[in-house]
């Protein structure tokens, strides 16, 4: 059960619904902040919705109730819910079990519109970027790939698929994960001793890795790091 601050009918009297009774529903990725789908809710799937923890919307081309993951697996735990500021438009963060996308995507939103000459071109992504860390990062989000590693990370610790390196990780547990930790910034200060530039390159890329594989085994979400970072950033500075 959510806990709810408002009861259910002050709910609803918040939430500006159309004329077919629905408001749009944005799901995403509590811990990635990937966005991952869009759907509607009339009252009663928001009402299912808040009793089972999980998502369950209305669907107007088969004018039915559907519970995301019933069928596939792929379910949705809710983390918390928003309502925007005109009450039109609802926002949930989930734990997700699987993909989002019937295409088996983890995000419905994998067709990317470029503006080249400020005139929009359309690309349609037939592999699954979210799953894509190869290359580099011209282009897009110089961040990106960090958010991309950090939900593969916890789709590894949540599936664990036979032979990956990352649940071979999460089954030897915290001590090895630590033992990682520690062999990697070792070897990312012997390069950078040695002024090997792309050999700290590649030790620095190790260490990041086996962060994120410790974040998520302590269940403390990159948002939190990075959150700390800005905090210490606005602090005044004492030099």
């Amino acid at each position: 059960m959510i806990h709810q601050s408002l009861s259910f009918e002050e709910l609803t009297t918040a939430i500006t619904w159309d004329h077919n009774g629905l408001v749009p529903a944005i799901v995403q990725d509590a811990t990635s902040k990937n966005v991952l789908m869009m759907a509607y809710m009339n009252a009663e799937s928001l009402r299912r919705s808040l009793d089972t923890g999980e998502t369950w919307f209305w669907s107007r081309s088969r004018q039915e109730y559907w519970h995301k993951g019933g069928t596939s697996g792929n379910t949705q735990r809710i983390q918390s819910l928003y309502y925007d500021c005109d009450g039109d438009t609802l926002l949930l963060l989930v734990e997700v079990n699987g993909p989002a996308c019937h295409t088996g995507r983890i995000s419905c939103f994998y067709n990317e519109v470029n503006t080249v000459d400020n005139q929009p071109t359309f690309q349609n992504n037939t592999v699954d970027t979210n799953n894509d860390t190869s290359g580099t990062a011209a282009g897009k989000d110089r961040f990106a790939i960090l958010a991309e590693l950090e939900q593969m990370i916890a789709d590894r610790e949540r599936e664990r698929p036979e032979g990956a390196y990352t649940t071979y990780l999460f089954e030897k547990g915290i001590d090895k994960i630590l033992k990682k930790v520690g062999e990697e910034t070792a070897e990312t200060i012997i390069a950078a001793k040695n002024g090997d530039n792309e050999e700290l390159r590649y030790e620095v890329s190790d260490l990041i890795y086996h962060l994120l594989v410790l974040l998520q085994e302590r269940k403390v979400p990159l948002d939190d790091v990075l959150a700390e970072l800005d905090r210490r950033h606005e602090r005044p500075r004492k030099d």
